[in-house]
Formats: structure tokens, C-alpha cells, sequence
């Protein structure tokens, strides 16, 4: 096994140029008062990693030119379609009207675990909420449906990036595998 370098793992990689014309998953990302400015540039590697729809930052959620989101993201910011809006319910009123599944990343008393989601058929929006508080009840309102998690330990959750990561990653994973069945 040898590991490849940077230029081979390129060969396959999108281009800023050509990034408009990616396969891109039918998923939006509305980030609703995150912290920490590391966590928003992480989650746009992992938005720009996964090739999301477009990324929402939103109430008080660092935003670029910021420099601790441009140090983490290291570039993604310019390859992740983005902005920024003061209130998260007015960017889902409006998804809700292109017909735009809401889904919360949250622990609700009707949340399945993420890895039970089977299906993305149509584009949804994902909620992501504050690192302390989660998603508001306010935002859960306007959910069709909300995914878990499932912890094994003695904490209550992940880190927000981390758990972004995870379903994220998931769902990209679902999207692909409906693609190779319609091909067959």
C-alpha cells in the first residue's frame, strides 16, 4: 500500500472553475448560532467534502472574512455556496415553499437514528443547530422530521462539527447509492 500524492488525489478532485457543473447533494445546511468560528470553517470542509447544495450561516453564526472560519476552511469558503442570514426562519419559510424538506440534526421524541434514514429523493434542508442549546424549538416547529445520533457514553452529544460530519457523510452515502440503482 503506498499512499498518494497530492497531485494523483487531484486528478479526480472538482475545480474552482468547474465546480458549478459537480454532482452536488440535494441537501442545504442552515447553521443556526454557532459558537465557535472553528467549528463554522470545519463544517465548510466537510460541506465542500460532501459537495452540499448550499450552506446558510445564521442568528450569530461567524461568518467570512472572518479569520478563524477562513483558517479552518482553508479555502472551502470559495468552493461552498453560501450565505449568510440574521433569521433562520425566514431562509426556511422560503425552502418550505420550494418544497424543501425540513430535517432537524437534533435529539426529538419522534428522531430516528441518522443511519435509518434511507431515502433522498427530493433536496432537504439539514438544521444544525448551537453547540450548547441545539436546535430551537422555534426551527423544530418547522421540521418534517429530525435525526440522531445515538450515544453510547456518558455525554449527550457530539461536537456540532463532528456530528455534522457524520450525517452529512451519511446522507451523501444514501444519495450515491440511489444514483447507482437508477443507473441500473
Amino acid at each position: 500500500m503506498r499512499k498518494l500524492t497530492h497531485s494523483e488525489i487531484s486528478i479526480n478532485r472538482s475545480k474552482l472553475e468547474t465546480i458549478d457543473m459537480a454532482d452536488k447533494l440535494p441537501v442545504y445546511v442552515l447553521l443556526d448560532s454557532i459558537r465557535s468560528a472553528y467549528n463554522v470553517g470545519s463544517i465548510f470542509r466537510t460541506s465542500d467534502g460532501a459537495m452540499i447544495n448550499k450552506l446558510f450561516l445564521c442568528g450569530y453564526t461567524p461568518y467570512p472574512p472572518q479569520k478563524e472560519v477562513l483558517k479552518t476552511a482553508l479555502g472551502s469558503t470559495d468552493s461552498v455556496q453560501w450565505e449568510y442570514e440574521k433569521d433562520p426562519a425566514a431562509v426556511i419559510r422560503s425552502l418550505k415553499k420550494q418544497g424543501i424538506k425540513i430535517v432537524a440534526l437534533e435529539l426529538t421524541e419522534n428522531s430516528i437514528p441518522y443511519y435509518k434514514f434511507s431515502s433522498l429523493n427530493e433536496p432537504i434542508c439539514l438544521i444544525v443547530g448551537n453547540e450548547i442549546t441545539g436546535v430551537k424549538q422555534e426551527l423544530l416547529d418547522f421540521c418534517d422530521m429530525s435525526l440522531e445520533i445515538p450515544q453510547y457514553g456518558i455525554k449527550q452529544s457530539l461536537n456540532v462539527a463532528v456530528a455534522y460530519g457524520i450525517a452529512v457523510f451519511e446522507l451523501r452515502k444514501i444519495y450515491d447509492l440511489s444514483k447507482k440503482k437508477a443507473e441500473k
